[in-house]
């Protein structure tokens, strides 16, 4: 009993972070239902840098990898690489990562609530609250770098903490900053602008171990370097313009459709409908989404991947708490209350400016800690409250709230393994696994594969589940790639086609009649083919069918002797 008591908060939080991990790991391989198209280019470049030490390019170790043309971030990349290494290029060997450092987040939220709020009960309850989160847990079931950036700003802030303490963790903690900028590009807004606030509001704390600072900034701005070329070229401009509310291509036809349909006199058109006005309209529009009870408890992000629909992406159990925390975060006047207020206020920015479909979950989940944490402290404070009623009402409090938290878990745990992957399996690019095994086990049968892109980029699936060689893929003469205003497709490599089969000139029956726009396949070619229900006429052979989990056709297979 002794031991018990002495070690409590010890054994509780074990008990949390293995619920975490358990959480994360179970059929992790088979839910989310399929690897998506960013799993697979994350999979495979970390595949390729593990075979090859370049990526599919043909670039050797690069700090942004072009992949569809969007350069994604190194980070979540080469963290990949033991895991891949380990369990092989597959699902498990892909969202391994994930689940290791979502889980870890969980343990730093602990440590971060701790010393933020210096209550134990309250950072137990806040790492509980992140471990059985639906936010977090569908982002780190699944690989999406935006998970990795907050792992990184929450290690980043713990450590900047305990720099106020002990200046050498100043350092430590602008390398965990440093690194959240090469995670995702929300951190690359969020971390200097959020490391700005911070310095501004505690600017007397900072000033006592300046040197110690200045070293730190120093430490920071070199670990950045490599990112400066990449900033001063034309990549990152174009890749902007392709999220931007700012975006020409759709902001001034917005700006003139408005002007017309105003029935005020003229100038009055051209004066409320601008570009000043637009930006601040849809900026203020898109940030304060995310402030909303239907994001926060009730319906969630609309996007299928990051959020499983139906429910908030913070249980609903969590407004109580989190009114009352956000009450006694300045009631009782805490160090750090600005900090945390400075952190939610400005993890939105980044994805105000965005067009993309808001809210948005991803793009916002650093700011997810900040929310246990308030949490964590308004159930501290409003189990004080109880508490004074008596005993009785302790234990019925207490009872309650466990019902209601297993009774959250339950439907969410319903949701999420039951309904989720069945109604979502298509937003999940389910299906092309079981086409690729076909592929793998008649390949040697046929001459050609022609693999349609409708539902986008095969060419990364065939490249992932088939296992095929980084370096015979980057040396191949036979790579085509053709790039649009916004992305990169791979047309055409080995004897692997992927046009559109509805696309005028690369129709079955076009590369039936004359191998089809670009493809260029001799008539006495045998071809596999791989499109969507309605690309071949009724007389053509039917192979295989692979259909998404809802039973709806995905996949036909078909061939030309």
């Amino acid at each position: 009993m002794n031991f018990l008591s002495k070690h409590i908060v010890t054994i509780l939080l074990v008990a949390i972070i293995l619920l975490a991990f358990f959480m994360r790991l179970y059929k992790v391989e088979g839910n989310p239902p399929s690897l998506n198209w960013d799993e697979a280019s994350i999979g495979y470049n970390a595949y390729s840098i593990l075979k090859t030490g370049k990526d599919e390019w043909n670039i050797p170790f690069p700090v942004h990898f072009k992949s569809y043309g969007e350069y994604k971030l190194p980070a979540q990349i080469y963290a990949s690489i033991p895991g891949i290494w380990i369990f092989g290029l597959n699902e498990f060997g892909i969202r391994i990562t994930p689940v290791v450092y979502g889980t870890l987040t969980v343990l730093v939220c602990f440590f971060l609530s701790l010393e933020i709020l210096q209550n134990k009960k309250a950072s137990l309850f806040a790492a509980l609250l992140l471990a059985i989160s639906p936010w977090h847990l569908q982002l780190t079931r699944a690989s999406f770098e935006a998970s990795f950036a907050c792992f990184w700003i929450s290690l980043g802030v713990l450590f900047l903490l305990k720099g106020f303490k002990t200046s050498k963790f100043f350092s430590l903690s602008a390398v965990f900053f440093a690194v959240s900028v090469f995670t995702y590009n929300s951190a690359r807004v969020f971390t200097p602008v959020f490391l700005l606030a911070i310095f501004m509001i505690y600017f007397r704390s900072f000033w006592k171990q300046k040197k110690a600072v200045i070293i730190a900034l120093i430490l920071f701005v070199v670990l950045l370097s490599p990112l400066i070329p990449f900033i001063l070229s034309g990549d990152v401009r174009d890749r902007y313009k392709l999220v931007s509310i700012t975006d020409d291509a759709g902001l001034i036809p917005r700006i003139n459709e408005n002007r017309g349909n105003s029935h005020f006199p003229q100038p009055l058109p051209r004066l409320i409908h601008n570009r000043v006005t637009y930006v601040a309209l849809y900026f203020t529009e898109h940030y304060l989404a995310h402030f909303t009870p239907q994001f926060l408890f009730i319906s969630g992000a609309p996007h299928k991947q990051h959020h499983v629909q139906g429910m908030g992406e913070l249980y609903l159990f969590e407004a109580p708490f989190l009114l009352f925390g956000l009450y006694a975060l300045f009631r009782q006047k805490l160090k750090y209350r600005f900090l945390l207020v400075s952190w939610i206020l400005l993890a939105y920015i980044p994805v105000a400016i965005t067009n993309d479909s808001i809210p948005h979950a991803l793009r916002t989940v650093i700011v997810l800690p900040t929310y246990q944490i308030i949490s964590g402290l308004g159930f501290v404070e409003i189990f004080k409250w109880i508490q004074k009623m008596g005993k009785q009402a302790l234990i019925t409090g207490s009872v309650m709230l466990a019902l209601v938290v297993v009774i959250s878990m339950s439907l969410y745990i319903h949701n999420y393994y039951i309904l989720y992957p069945v109604a979502y399996s298509r937003d999940w690019q389910y299906g092309y696994k079981q086409v690729v095994g076909y592929i793998n086990r008649h390949q040697n049968e046929y001459d050609a594969v022609v693999f349609t892109r409708h539902y986008g980029e095969p060419h990364i699936f065939t490249l992932l589940f088939g296992q095929y060689d980084p370096a015979m893929f980057q040396h191949d003469p036979s790579l085509i790639r053709f790039e649009t205003h916004d992305w990169v497709r791979v047309w055409h490599f080995a004897k692997y086609y992927f046009p559109d089969l509805g696309d005028p000139g690369t129709t079955y029956a076009d590369i039936l009649a004359s191998g089809g726009v670009g493809l260029d396949i001799p008539k006495d070619k045998k071809i596999l083919f791989v499109g969507k229900p309605g690309d071949f006429p009724t007389s053509a052979p039917v192979l295989e069918t692979v259909n998404f989990l809802n039973g709806n056709p995905a996949f036909v297979i078909t061939e030309r002797k």
